[in-house]
């Protein structure tokens, strides 16, 4: 694609690309974010350096990309509630994100985006790692898409290897969800509303079970679908800078924030986009 008012260098054949020529501090024209947003469709995830945001100015370029939506289980900033800090300190041993997984898959109306600024970071470790679900979906075979018509996955917020990931940020800011639903069934195989290609939607993070089958029915199949999802060569690798930006479509890609870098802090603001009934 042609682009006139940003530079786009993709990372990989699969997924990601770096954005320069642009500073999200400012109100970018209506154009930018024209450009902004078909290259973010294109290549998934798009990455930005040397940015300078205050949690204000992210809200406000998280506003031009869609509606915001919230995370359900920690609170946001005082003065900021869109922005929730996401952090792992020099003793914590576990990590927010720390394995395959879209956002909060467990909503009914689970986030179309996210947006992550990277504050403090270690010097080495911390990366993050982003996988193409069109790919996922389009290299198996039409025997194994015609199995998945039709099958739905039942997600939950309470999958242990999730649910420990966030303790600790619960711990410093916890939230009220006893009105908020953090179990939700939404198709294995789901149409992207805006390319309307097809992306395998279900996750070893979130997916209990396929709906209709028990735990132990599903697995194999499930087990399947999560090695397909997490091949390298779907995949790109990000490491992180302060002042360093990522938005991400969690409609068709997963992320993995990789957790090796144990004795160092690191703190990022993260701004979620709503979005809509999976399909």
């Amino acid at each position: 694609m042609r682009y006139d008012t940003i530079t786009v260098t993709p990372l990989t054949p699969a997924i990601g690309a770096e954005i320069s020529g642009v500073d999200l501090a400012t109100h970018l024209p209506d154009d930018t974010i024209a450009e902004l947003r078909r290259a973010w469709l294109e290549h998934l995830v798009l990455f930005f350096r040397d940015q300078s945001l205050t949690p204000e100015t992210l809200v406000n370029i998280s506003r031009r990309f869609g509606e915001i939506g919230y995370y359900p289980f920690v609170k946001g900033m005082e003065k900021h509630p869109e922005v929730v800090e996401v952090a792992k300190k020099p003793d914590e041993k576990i990590n927010f994100g720390g394995l395959w997984h879209t956002d909060t898959s467990y909503l009914e109306l689970p986030p179309m985006g996210s947006l992550l600024y990277a504050v403090e970071v270690p010097e080495v470790g911390g990366d993050t790692l982003f996988a193409n679900m069109y790919l996922a979906y389009e290299s198996l075979s039409d025997g194994m898409k015609r199995l998945l018509e039709g099958l739905r996955g039942v997600n939950s917020s309470e999958k242990p290897d999730a649910a420990v990931t966030r303790v600790h940020r619960i711990a410093d800011r916890p939230k009220d969800t006893t009105d908020i639903v953090t179990t939700a069934s939404h198709p294995i195989v789901r149409t992207h509303p805006e390319t309307k290609r097809k992306a395998l939607y279900c996750s070893d993070a979130h997916t209990m079970h396929i709906e209709g089958m028990t735990p132990a029915e599903s697995r194999p199949l499930l087990q399947y679908l999560y090695a397909q999802q997490q091949r390298e060569e779907w995949q790109c690798r990000f490491h992180w800078y302060p002042g360093s930006v990522a938005i991400w479509d969690n409609r068709c890609a997963q992320h993995n924030a990789l957790n090796d870098y144990h004795g160092h802090q690191r703190t990022m603001y993260r701004v979620t986009l709503k979005g809509d009934t999976p399909s």
